[in-house]
């Protein structure tokens, strides 16, 4: 089922985080924090003002309030240790696929997603803004769908395809984000948990 399955799986993922808290009743994720529910509600706030301004040309409009939006999640990626996780979960991944020492910059990172989903955001968001205001919600929901699962292919075809231009095009976005903002070079204690993880997963499969 091509672009709805991306947001079929996505909607999957959500669905764990119950599971996880009910398996660990002291875990916390990194949007429960309270600095990163401000930005949340920070970035709907700016979000809303920012389409309903008229002070930027459709395609501006669009690029800042896609912008704003990912806000909230560079912070939370940012938080205690998170970013050195990150990096040890890439890692320890990278070194599994390849065996051979892997960098903290992973290919399938979610961060690759940046490029593609801006831009179909903003196409999408074009599109509704034509529509009649009363079925605009709907038409919002639908797009937002769309958007999602159209950038999930282009994030599958660039994972199949790496040596691409246009896939290396795309993935420099993602990469640059990892680089300099969410991930950071684990401790050996952070990397043995994230071995640890994997080897649990893969036992999981077997």
């Amino acid at each position: 089922m091509p672009v709805l399955r991306g947001p079929i799986r996505l909607a999957e993922a959500f669905a764990l985080l119950p599971a996880v808290r009910r398996a660990l009743p002291k875990a916390r994720f990194p949007f429960e924090r309270p600095a990163i529910l401000g930005a949340i509600l920070a970035s709907s706030v700016a979000v809303r003002t920012i389409r309903r301004s008229r002070l930027l040309s459709p395609g501006m409009t669009e690029l800042t309030a896609s912008a704003a939006a990912l806000l909230p999640a560079m912070l939370a990626v940012r938080g205690p240790n998170l970013a050195a996780y990150h990096g040890a979960e890439h890692i320890s991944i990278g070194t599994y696929e390849n065996d051979a020492p892997a960098p903290k910059e992973h290919p399938r990172c979610g961060t690759q997603l940046i490029a593609p989903l801006v831009g179909a955001s903003m196409a999408a968001n074009a599109l509704v803004a034509n529509v009649p205001r009363p079925a605009r919600g709907v038409a919002r929901l639908v797009g937002t769908t769309v958007a999602i699962g159209a950038s999930i292919e282009v994030f599958a075809w660039t994972a199949q395809h790496p040596d691409h231009p246009v896939a290396k095009a795309l993935e420099w976005p993602g990469f640059e984000v990892q680089r300099r903002f969410s991930t950071a070079e684990p401790s050996p204690e952070q990397l043995e948990v994230a071995n640890a993880a994997r080897d649990a997963c893969l036992a999981l499969e077997t």
